[in-house]
């Protein structure tokens, strides 16, 4: 515990240094920009969708012992569709409640994901500062490539979508839907931390080493950083500690089974 304790406080050391604060601004200000971009790309696609629609109704009634039947039609178009939304108190808060709900649910989840992305590129140069600066006598030896990357970031997105279409029923029951939802989502967030920091330090023995005897701990930690991850906001600026708290883990381990060799 109080080795982990010191791992903890020596990473937020690190992380207030002027090169990892401006480290942690590069994943704020492109995800900002992206997030921008994308907001405007979307509003406009819904008001697209909302641009038009058809209503209409049938009645039917007696008149004499004849049967008549009318039929109502209409087309609600760009803004009166939106004014009909509004035009009564249900509808109104319906609608902006799943826009807010569903916008700021989403927005969240794609922000942890979009900063995981840009900072994966900073990962190198995240872990060399941390060489220079505690380790170096622990060479990064690495054994990652694009093609691997690639690979196996497209195979846990996949296993991540067949787990939460698998968890669907579980959804609808109150506080096991929690669980249900963010499972897929945490495995992915695990699975690429682990990769970007082993893959950039380590030999592939050594990580698959570390990954099988520090199975455990290595799970506590991530899922720690995913749920400070659920913090709107925090991702942005917390993504490079996560670097920087794993990367002390993973060099602490190589340091002492290269010593052991």
């Amino acid at each position: 515990m109080n080795s982990e304790n010191s791992t903890l406080a020596l990473a937020l050391k690190d992380l207030f240094t002027g090169t990892m604060i401006k480290y942690s601004l590069l994943p704020f200000i492109f995800s900002m920009l992206i997030l921008y971009v994308l907001f405007f790309v979307i509003a406009g696609i819904g008001l697209d969708s909302l641009g038009s629609m058809e209503i209409s109704s049938t009645e039917t009634s007696m008149v004499n012992g004849v049967q008549n039947t009318d039929t109502f039609q209409a087309t609600l178009q760009g803004t009166t569709l939106v004014k009909w939304l509004m035009s009564s108190a249900i509808t109104s808060w319906f609608a902006t409640f799943l826009v807010y709900t569903i916008g700021s649910f989403l927005t969240l989840y794609f922000s942890i994901f979009l900063a995981l992305i840009v900072v994966g590129f900073l990962t190198p140069t995240i872990l060399r500062e941390l060489q220079l600066r505690h380790y170096s006598d622990v060479e990064m030896i690495g054994h990652s490539n694009i093609t691997e990357a690639l690979f196996l970031t497209v195979k846990w997105a996949l296993i991540m979508f067949i787990m939460l279409i698998l968890f669907l029923p579980l959804y609808f029951i109150p506080i096991v839907n929690i669980v249900a939802f963010n499972l897929p989502l945490y495995y992915f967030f695990h699975k690429i931390m682990t990769y970007d920091v082993g893959s950039t330090i380590c030999t592939k023995e050594e990580n698959m080493k570390i990954k099988f005897f520090h199975a455990t701990t290595l799970h506590l930690k991530t899922l720690g950083l995913y749920l400070l991850s659920l913090i709107p906001l925090v991702v942005f600026f917390a993504s490079v500690f996560y670097i920087i708290y794993l990367g002390h883990s993973y060099f602490l381990e190589v340091r002492k089974m290269r010593s052991e060799a």
